[in-house]
């Protein structure tokens, strides 16, 4: 992944969990903190999640769902 790229998915990742908006991305990072995840592990892993988000809004010009993008988080955790 472009390391620009990453550092802004991971900046907005870390936005969600400062603000705790949505409050699913903090309880997707603790989730996987205790699955075993590193902090940073369970970020990249997020910033997936967000990068299929944005895709489905800019492919699909939709708004941000979020339920939609709970429900992805969970998958990572079950």
């Amino acid at each position: 992944m472009n390391p620009k790229m990453r550092s802004k998915l991971l900046e907005i990742v870390e936005n969600q969990l400062k603000e705790d908006n949505p409050p699913h991305t903090k309880e997707t990072l603790i989730k996987l903190m205790e699955l075993g995840k590193t902090e940073e592990e369970s970020k990249i892993l997020i910033a997936g999640i967000l990068v299929e988000e944005m895709y489905d809004i800019m492919k699909n010009q939709v708004p941000f769902n979020e339920r939609r993008y709970a429900e992805k988080l969970a998958k990572l955790t079950s």
